[in-house]
């Protein structure tokens, strides 16, 4: 596999954005291997529960029930896939995952209806304007909401424990947009000033200098002031969590293009220089788990924090013009022709499981999920290669 990856990074360092003539084939290549992939995936997964992760090293797979907090991102991938297909079977498949997950909109015992909810209930409803899904969402934006703490103008991620009070990570920002598009939609005002308010304070309060993130912001609710600054998945509470940077880096374009507040825009910008000028970023653009992780080049690099980053990039260069634009798209260019080789994809129907990319982290601190597939690489993996074709290939 290091073979393989220096031989891509040897290509990627070499490779300039231009629109490449074969990205086309590339992305309909692999949304068609998808199809036919999550097919595998779907009819080897219990009806019951969703899949959660693949470890090649044990020949293990791991499925979870729907209250785990990336249950939605399997419905969420088979609807994008039939998006780009049309292929009635597949919808049937994401139709009877969303039977299964409704229940969760009535969640409350933490932060993730977003990634739950929106992200399976929210394209179901993109698509087929059902009305009982965008139902689903705005009950789920309700249950979210209930989570708001305004002594701290922000949402509490997780329940206290022996360890923390109230805290709050940099992950939240993804589950804005379950509230600013149910506010838009019939649900309440208060919807949207809530992920207003937390925008601005992750904005203000959990951030550093140079433009990296803390993960976990730990709360006195009586007082409102932080108790510490922490991590729980990355390397050291001072290090740059790959995905973290990854989630706020999206997070924040996201909140620009529903709100237009242009220090959201200039948030996304300095994480995006921070995380593509990163002398630890290797040249394929493929991160390290954590950018301060002390055993570069030798740790283990994180498909998903890619995935995630490479979705980002391609809707932060709608919003910029010029070599901003074309550095944006070019790295998120070769992010993707990366991921979709054999470095980083399956190659055969049924390979890993019916996950689609391999080596994924999920928190190394805790020797979890470390080089897996992943569900929500993934389900970025894919909305990426949707955003690039048809923003910058059908639209050009």
């Amino acid at each position: 596999m290091k073979k393989i990856i220096a031989v891509f990074s040897f290509f990627a360092a070499i490779t300039g954005f231009s629109q490449p003539a074969d990205m086309r084939s590339l992305i309909e290549q692999n949304l068609q291997f998808a199809a036919a992939q999550y097919k595998w995936l779907d009819k080897n997964t219990p009806d019951s529960l969703m899949p959660r992760n693949f470890n090649p090293a044990t020949g293990k797979a791991e499925n979870s029930n729907t209250q785990w907090w990336c249950s939605g991102f399997f419905p969420g991938t088979l609807w994008y896939i039939y998006e780009y297909t049309k292929d009635s079977s597949v919808r049937l498949m994401a139709e009877k995952r969303l039977t299964i997950l409704e229940k969760e909109k009535y969640y409350t015992g933490n932060h993730d209806l977003g990634f739950m909810i929106y992200n399976s209930f929210g394209n179901a409803y993109r698509l087929t304007g059902n009305p009982a899904y965008k139902d689903a969402v705005l009950t789920a934006a309700g249950s979210l909401a209930s989570r708001y703490r305004p002594q701290i103008r922000s949402i509490q991620s997780w329940n206290a424990n022996n360890r923390l009070k109230c805290p709050v990570i940099i992950d939240n920002m993804m589950n804005l947009e379950l509230l600013y598009w149910a506010s838009q939609q019939g649900g309440s005002q208060q919807f949207r000033d809530i992920a207003v308010n937390h925008a601005n304070s992750t904005l203000l309060y959990h951030y550093r200098r140079d433009h990296s993130s803390w993960h976990v912001l730990d709360y006195d609710l009586a007082s409102g002031s932080i108790r510490q600054r922490i991590t729980w998945q990355g390397a050291a509470d001072s290090s740059a969590w790959a995905r973290g940077q990854a989630w706020g880096l999206y997070g924040f374009t996201m909140m620009y293009r529903f709100s237009h507040n242009k220090s959201y825009l200039s948030k996304a910008r300095q994480i995006a220089g921070y995380l593509l000028n990163h002398p630890r970023l290797p040249s394929d653009k493929i991160p390290y788990w954590d950018f301060d992780a002390p055993g570069i080049p030798y740790e283990p690099r994180d498909a998903s924090a890619a995935a995630i980053m490479a979705s980002a990039l391609l809707e932060l260069a709608q919003y910029v013009k010029g070599k901003e634009k074309n550095n944006y798209l070019n790295a998120a260019t070769i992010m993707l022709q990366l991921l979709a080789s054999p470095a980083y994809r399956s190659r055969n129907i049924g390979d890993n499981n019916g996950f689609l990319l391999m080596h994924s982290v999920g928190s190394l601190p805790h020797k979890s999920e470390v080089d897996v597939s992943l569900t929500y690489a993934d389900y970025y993996f894919i909305e990426a290669l949707l955003r690039y074709q048809q923003w910058y290939l059908d639209n050009k």
